[in-house]
């Protein structure tokens, strides 16, 4: 009598399942290593996006803080006479995209980035090469400084940013819609890929007298007003009846132009009448 390996398997059904079982398992981890390889590549950072990310505060080239010493930006306009001889050495430039400005005897000059105190040490450097006594005086007119208010305000988007600003004044200054803005969640976001600051402060306390929160607005400060709670209810609404109201929208409007132009005729919907002796263009 031949005698079975012991490799061999006793029973043929349980045999084939058994490795079919084996064979299905193999194909789920082998899949399962692939999905992982594709998350780890498709993961792991590009190195010509790298050089593209922000690292430092709200992201622009130039930055400092204007309200301690101000400094020169993008739209900008710089000023500047000498105090020896005012009629010949003075001018007035906006500074360009580029973060230049054209300066009599000089030529373009790049000046963004630079204080107002170092700006005159620099000025007065570079003409000092051409008279023999300078004085200069630097003025920075502020026009590129700006902070942003969002939410549930008539007055949204960017704002120009003076100075001296807390966030009662500049909530109030955008006014917030009465019947939809939530003035118990203000949020103030200053932000920064490292180390971004929020804090949410309550603008009806400040209608109490208490001005604990009434925080100090930066440049470059994002304020959002967000909507209540029945704002919110209702947006939702809006937005879940939105196609339905479209489509009436549509079907009434083509219906009004139909009727004013004789494209729907009242003979149209009688089976008596057809063609041309039924007055429309059906």
């Amino acid at each position: 009598m031949p005698h079975s390996s012991p490799s061999s398997c006793p029973r043929t059904k349980t045999c084939l399942l058994t490795r079919g079982l084996s064979a299905s398992w193999t194909l789920v981890a082998l899949t399962l290593m692939l999905v992982l390889s594709a998350c780890n590549s498709s993961s792991a950072p590009d190195k010509r996006l790298l050089q593209y990310l922000n690292s430092d505060g709200f992201g622009n080239r130039y930055t400092g803080n204007a309200e301690e010493e101000n400094y020169v930006t993008i739209g900008d306009t710089v000023a500047f006479v000498d105090v020896v001889r005012p009629n010949e050495l003075s001018s007035t430039q906006k500074v360009d995209i580029d973060g230049t400005v054209l300066l009599p005897d000089l030529g373009v000059v790049h000046v963004a980035g630079y204080t107002r105190s170092d700006l005159r040490a620099y000025l007065t450097e570079r003409y000092s090469s051409l008279y023999e006594e300078t004085m200069l005086e630097v003025q920075i007119k502020t026009m590129g400084k700006k902070y942003f208010v969002f939410g549930e305000v008539y007055k949204e988007g960017e704002q120009v940013f003076d100075g001296d600003l807390t966030i009662f004044e500049a909530v109030m200054g955008s006014e917030p819609r009465p019947n939809s803005s939530n003035l118990g969640r203000v949020m103030l976001i200053r932000p920064d890929p490292v180390d971004p600051f929020k804090i949410t402060v309550n603008i009806n306390e400040l209608f109490d007298g208490d001005s604990t929160f009434n925080v100090h607005v930066q440049e470059r400060d994002i304020i959002f007003v967000p909507p209540t709670m029945l704002a919110q209810v209702a947006y939702f609404i809006k937005a879940l009846i939105f196609p339905f109201t479209e489509v009436i929208r549509e079907v009434s409007s083509a219906m009004f132009w139909g009727s004013r132009y004789g494209v729907f005729d009242s003979s149209f919907s009688s089976r008596g009448g057809g063609g041309a002796a039924g007055g429309g263009i059906f």
